[in-house]
């Protein structure tokens, strides 16, 4: 029975008392020191690029103007240009009202006979500009066979009904009444004029006569009868 208790046990000697161990705390071994946080200061961030301060606008004169003689020159440069805007509205406005304080009705009709047979009578002399071969022009127009009074064309009447016509100078084919001698008449009439027309059948709707969109019959070898009033000229660009 002693040799059973006295013997050593192959793992543990029971002559030596139980020691009680620390925990297990750290991850590094005991012999060596823990790791020093880095006390070394953080690199600083890279620095951005800076940003070029672009020039928003779409006039590069005025760009290149405030680039090379600072921006002095660039804003005359658009003082010049706002200058030019005011002073085209300016310039439209006079005509107009040069165009209006020129225009004056006529006291005395006087036939005026064309060598292609067209008679006109001026009832009013505009002081507008004259249309030319690809002008638009908006008129107003009554047109009347002559003789019978049997009036195909009318926008002189009611405005909110009708409407005045637009055309453009020298465009074939002709529609709404229009012909050949209104066309060749308004090139020598100004905005603002008002005739009374008389176009022989050669120079209306001939031997043919015609058949308009309102569905009225125009006779062969009929003459017409125009009272015709440039509203507008719109030039087209040279």
């Amino acid at each position: 029975m002693a040799n059973l208790f006295t013997a050593t046990a192959p793992f543990l000697s029971v002559s030596q008392p139980f020691t009680k161990t620390a925990p297990y705390h750290h991850c590094y071994a005991s012999s060596s020191t823990p790791p020093e946080p880095d006390s070394s200061p953080a690199p600083p961030p890279p620095s951005q690029p800076k940003r070029k301060k672009s020039v928003e606008t779409t006039d590069w004169v005025a760009s290149s103007l405030t680039r090379r003689f600072g921006i002095g020159a660039g804003l005359a440069w658009a003082g010049f240009l706002a200058f030019g805007v005011v002073s085209e509205q300016i310039k439209t406005r006079i005509e107009v009202s040069q165009e209006v304080a020129n225009t004056r009705d006529v006291e005395e009709e006087k036939e005026i006979v064309l060598p292609n047979g067209i008679r006109y009578y001026d009832l009013r002399i505009g002081g507008g500009a004259t249309p030319r071969p690809g002008d638009l022009v908006v008129i107003d127009l009554k047109g009347q066979v002559q003789g019978t009074g049997q009036v195909f064309v009318d926008t002189f009447g009611n405005k909110d009904k009708k409407k005045p016509l637009a055309l453009v100078v020298g465009s074939k084919p002709y529609t709404k009444g229009l012909c050949q001698g209104i066309d060749y008449v308004l090139r020598s009439m100004k905005a603002g004029g008002k005739r009374r027309v008389i176009v022989p059948p050669s120079l209306g709707f001939g031997e043919d006569g015609a058949e308009l969109e309102s569905g009225l019959q125009i006779p062969t070898n009929a003459s017409l009868e125009y009272i015709v009033e440039i509203d507008r000229v719109s030039i087209a660009p040279a």
